[in-house]
């Protein structure tokens, strides 16, 4: 299943679900779908609304998983949550943007799963 990038993917977002909610954040949304892009994760924890960006590696020969996130795909994120909030009142006003850190060895083993908390400004 991870010898594939959406396989790759997949499993992130899984892993990376499983963490959110065993930390307590409650999912409203996956894999959230607009014109503008894709929110991974839309969750709640406490008062805020949470945008997740689930990045997942295998290795580190391209650097760690949060890394690979630039300023473009950061205002995109920014601008895809400020939709989802206007398109949602009923949402805690409060936002932020994490990012969950999915690090796989190479034969699929999890070395590492990180959530960043306000990870890029909202």
């Amino acid at each position: 299943m991870t010898g594939t990038r959406q396989g790759l993917g997949a499993r992130g977002e899984a892993i990376a679900r499983e963490q959110l909610e065993a930390e307590g954040y409650r999912i409203r949304e996956t894999n959230y779908r607009t014109a503008g892009g894709e929110l991974d994760i839309v969750a709640e924890e406490g008062e805020f609304l949470v945008f997740v960006e689930v990045r997942a590696r295998r290795g580190r020969g391209f650097g760690m998983p949060e890394e690979s996130i630039g300023p473009r795909k950061a205002a995109r994120l920014v601008r895809l949550a400020e939709q989802y909030a206007q398109a949602h009142p009923d949402a805690p006003q409060h936002l932020r943007i994490d990012v969950v850190a999915v690090e796989l060895a190479g034969n699929g083993r999890l070395d590492r799963v990180e959530i960043i908390r306000n990870a890029v400004s909202a």
